[in-house]
């Protein structure tokens, strides 16, 4: 019995939750920065405070994805955490723009993006349960459709209800502007309901349908998932970790390295504790089999994994400093008290609007473009467009021209947003094509740490007063992701 093709209103059904998902993601990454400076952080300590969106992801999509791929109940197997998830997060945004000071902000973004998360982790699994190999890709693509177009909702409703419904777009005395704070109200209602169109709409195939499916189709075999010898490496990691503690104490770096060290000592422990279990005959547990799984990681997904991590170190910086970059460039204005400032903060969400609308348009052409020339080369073309966008930014100080390189950057994050999952997913035993998809998303947030603990210090002493220069590394970086690209073969 093969798994049955979706129609139109499958497909649509299947993704539009990932339409309100990525509303809330848009509202946090185009207002976030400018929320912690209203609440009156420096541009030098916005790194270290949106370190809590790629700390949760890490913590809470692999996490997810074990506990998703072993779920069966009334809602089904990936249901039950889009609906949770949302619940959450629609609280979330309700909160974040009332935050009174810049530690309930900090906190609530924490809440926010592991709500985030929990939804958004069994929406990609979802795709690869729902649809047969050979619409996968259109599958993905049009998931980066409802994605993009999220994103424009989500990055417009600030600018949108001051220029059109009038709502003030300052705060008397500082603090965040209305226009932000009822475009996160919007976002909310807008996210809980698509997520619950998805929940309503759609029916998961039974576990026994499901075992059937992969008897037809020929599925990849699932690895097993027991550690017994990685705890070798441990005393490595513990090592590396403390290495990383001493020198920021001793060469006076930034403080979130701290975390950075911290989390290598935790991943050693994790190590010893899970070689401990297995050896007294208790290796079914989650800390095992998720090490495990991450242990018997298929080659592809492994060299996709180095692609994910320069791609997402890139996107990372763009989301941290775009909105200083613009405001001071393009919009002479670094108080983000005036008027200037709120003006370039809108123009942000204007341009972040256009890289996720392209995207969206972008994910109708991808299909054929990748029937033609391969997804791997569909890939690599997009990511150095993306490149190109991020070198740009060095050279254009006109808002206007600015989108054109949001252009570029839109093609290469629709090619992000679908085509290493469409090539992941052929590769992964559909059984734990949950986990594996959440262990993906290491080498998404892992990257995002690591900007989040050092970008604030390169800034600051490289480049102090003139952050443009974090695009032109970014540029650099994703131009390191096409290059990781072209090991991945090309019929993958």
């Amino acid at each position: 019995m093969k798994k049955p093709r979706q129609g139109f209103r499958g497909l649509w059904n299947i993704s539009f939750g990932f339409f309100g998902i990525q509303i809330g993601f848009a509202l946090q990454n185009a207002n976030v920065s400018r929320i912690f400076q209203s609440l009156g952080t420096s541009v030098d300590d916005l790194a270290f405070l949106w370190i809590a969106a790629p700390l949760t992801g890490l913590l809470v999509q692999p996490v997810i994805g074990h506990y998703s791929d072993r779920t069966w109940g009334r809602l089904g197997r990936r249901r039950p955490y889009f609906l949770a998830g949302a619940v959450l997060a629609t609280a979330a945004l309700v909160a974040m723009p009332n935050a009174p000071v810049l530690l309930v902000a900090a906190i609530l973004l924490w809440l926010l993006d592991a709500s985030l998360n929990v939804s958004m982790e069994p929406f990609r699994a979802f795709v690869g349960d729902m649809l047969p190999k050979s619409q996968r890709t259109a599958g993905y693509a049009f998931q980066t459709g409802f994605i993009g177009a999220g994103a424009v909702v989500g990055s417009l409703a600030p600018i949108v209800l001051t220029d059109v419904f009038g709502v003030a777009n300052t705060a008397a005395g500082g603090g965040v502007p209305p226009s932000v704070q009822y475009g996160f109200y919007i976002g909310a209602a807008a996210l809980f309901a698509a997520v619950l169109w998805t929940v309503l709409t759609t029916r998961e195939y039974s576990p026994a349908e499901m075992a059937a499916f992969e008897d037809a189709e020929g599925e990849v075999a699932a690895a097993p998932a027991t550690v017994r010898r990685g705890s070798g490496l441990a005393p490595l990691w513990i090592a590396l970790g403390i290495a990383v503690i001493v020198a920021v104490e001793r060469l006076a770096l930034d403080k979130p390295l701290y975390i950075l060290g911290g989390g290598l000592i935790a991943y050693g422990a994790a190590l010893i504790v899970s070689a401990g279990l297995v050896r007294r005959g208790r290796g079914d547990n989650a800390l095992s089999q998720i090490l495990g799984d991450l242990a018997a990681m298929p080659q592809t997904m492994r060299r996709l994994a180095l692609v994910q991590f320069f791609t997402w170190s890139a996107l990372f910086i763009m989301w941290i400093y775009t909105t200083p970059i613009v405001t001071a460039r393009a919009f002479g204005a670094t108080d983000a008290a005036s008027a200037a400032y709120n003006a370039g903060a809108n123009w942000v969400g204007v341009l972040f609007a256009v890289y996720n609308g392209v995207a969206a348009l972008w994910a109708f052409v991808m299909p054929a473009l990748a029937a033609r020339i391969g997804r791997r080369d569909t890939h690599v073309l997009g990511l150095l467009s993306g490149a190109a966008g991020f070198a740009s930014f060095l050279v254009v100080r006109d808002p206007m021209v600015l989108v054109g390189s949001m252009v570029l950057i839109g093609i290469a994050w629709s090619s992000i947003l679908t085509m290493p999952y469409a090539i992941l997913s052929a590769a992964l035993p559909q059984e734990k094509l949950g986990i594996y998809m959440g262990l993906f998303n290491i080498f998404i947030v892992l990257p995002q740490l690591i900007v989040s603990s050092v970008m604030g210090e390169v800034v600051r002493r490289f480049f102090p007063g003139d952050p443009v220069w974090a695009m032109g590394i970014a540029a650099a970086v994703i131009v390191a992701a096409a290059m990781a690209m072209l090991r991945v073969p090309r019929r993958a």
